[in-house]
């Protein structure tokens, strides 16, 4: 099968190729997929860059998302499976062979049935951003308002259509007026650009001077200092990413105000958080109410152009890798 891997940790334009690999065969409990699109998201950049983990696995294949159709089943998978539309996560977590390439074999509960009326590129963008976003609203619990940092970005444009579903109002950060309509049209109350404005001061004006009640957080290592200017005691701080390995945060002011801060890592949630995921994510889609913001395939060929476009973060929403 055609597939694009890496042997060493490096720059995109140095380290990933393109070749033949022998084709996986489906084990007990498995699915093979024939893969027509995969997700490039930032993880798998910092992966293949070495920055969050190092090479693993002599040879690997990146991608966690992915979708396609099911080409063959391994023991005790239903035969009907077989032609199943699917989209797929956790490719490549801790394991070699991720998304990029032709095929992938997977555990067959990672390939959820994907509605007709979506499309195999949508369905690439929903193993770590949506099912990120959907765990962080559901973690950040009852709350009226929310403050989604990044409401532009992958995980940020769902977080605003699962907070939004639950009736809650959203104030999202930007960078540009273009990312401010994209998270208005993904149903954001209010918009902040971070680079224009104050957003302590904004939020405030909001809210009353009341603060929001809960803040999911892309960079907590970068924003965690705005954390005071935006939040009333009690309130929660979903974090799922960070600029850097370390953060120095406003612990006195986290202490008297009794805030929770609460990580997620969705690699690693347990079967019930995932089965709440997928089952949301998939009623939306059959509803036809989750908007699936793909800005930019490329076909498997420019798989460094797809990671550099990534790294440089200029895509206002998911870039997908065709593999047709």
């Amino acid at each position: 099968m055609r597939a694009a891997y890496y042997e060493k940790n490096g720059p995109a334009r140095d380290v990933l190729s393109l070749g033949e690999i022998d084709t996986p065969k489906p084990g007990p409990g498995e699915v093979l997929v024939r893969l027509k699109a995969s997700g490039v998201n930032p993880s798998d950049v910092k992966s293949r860059e070495g920055r969050t983990r190092k090479i693993g696995f002599p040879l690997v294949i990146p991608h966690s998302d992915g979708a396609g159709d099911i080409a063959a089943v391994g023991e005790g998978v239903p035969q009907s499976r077989i032609g199943e539309r699917v989209w797929t996560w956790n490719g490549q977590w801790k394991r070699a062979f991720g998304t990029c390439a032709d095929h992938i074999v997977l555990p067959a509960a990672l390939a959820v049935k994907l509605p007709d009326h979506v499309s195999y590129e949508s369905g690439a963008c929903l193993g770590i951003p949506a099912m990120t976003a959907y765990h962080a609203v559901a973690v950040a619990g009852p709350a009226k308002t929310v403050l989604i940092s990044g409401g532009a970005g992958g995980v940020g444009h769902y977080a605003i259509q699962f907070a939004k579903a639950l009736g809650q109002t959203v104030i999202t950060t930007v960078s540009s007026e273009a990312k401010a309509k994209l998270a208005r049209e993904a149903g954001a109350d209010h918009t902040i650009d971070y680079k224009r404005e104050n957003v302590g001061d904004r939020v405030m004006a909001i809210t009353n001077k009341a603060g929001v009640d809960a803040a999911i957080e892309m960079d907590f290592s970068g924003n965690a200092k705005l954390m005071p200017s935006v939040l009333h005691p009690r309130s929660t701080i979903v974090v799922y990413g960070n600029s850097s390995g370390e953060a120095t945060i406003p612990s006195q002011f986290f202490l008297q105000n009794v805030i929770t801060i609460r990580y997620i890592f969705v690699y690693e949630l347990n079967q019930a958080e995932r089965d709440a995921a997928v089952s949301a994510i998939n009623a939306m889609l059959e509803r036809k109410t989750l908007m699936n913001n793909v800005a930019l395939t490329l076909p498997l060929k420019d798989i460094v152009a797809a990671h550099e476009a990534v790294e440089q973060g200029k895509t206002l929403g998911n870039v997908v890798v065709s593999i047709d």
